[in-house]
């Protein structure tokens, strides 16, 4: 793996790690496994708990760089959720 494509790793696991467990469109999704399983379960704390939940999406994004890194698709893709990430970080800093 380059520098390049771990980088965009980094931003890719930080801002989906982000979404899953913070952001209000995902409150939705965080409010359902918590009615169906329990505030309490490990369910629960998998999506609402950022150092549980980033150790799965690293691993996944790690696996699909490893397969298909080299693709346009995986650059531009990754390359918009790490921008993404690093535009909520700049917005909370300069605010």
């Amino acid at each position: 793996m380059s520098l390049v494509e771990f980088l965009l790793c980094l931003g890719t696991t930080c801002r989906i790690t982000r979404f899953l467990t913070k952001d209000t469109l995902a409150a939705g999704f965080r409010s359902w496994v918590a009615g169906r399983f329990g505030d309490d379960s490990k369910p629960a704390s998998l999506v609402g708990c950022s150092w549980c939940s980033s150790i799965w999406v690293a691993s996944a994004t790690a696996l699909f760089a490893h397969w298909v890194g080299g693709t346009t698709g995986f650059q531009i893709t990754a390359t918009a959720l790490s921008l993404s990430y690093l535009a909520g970080l700049a917005s909370r800093w300069l605010d």
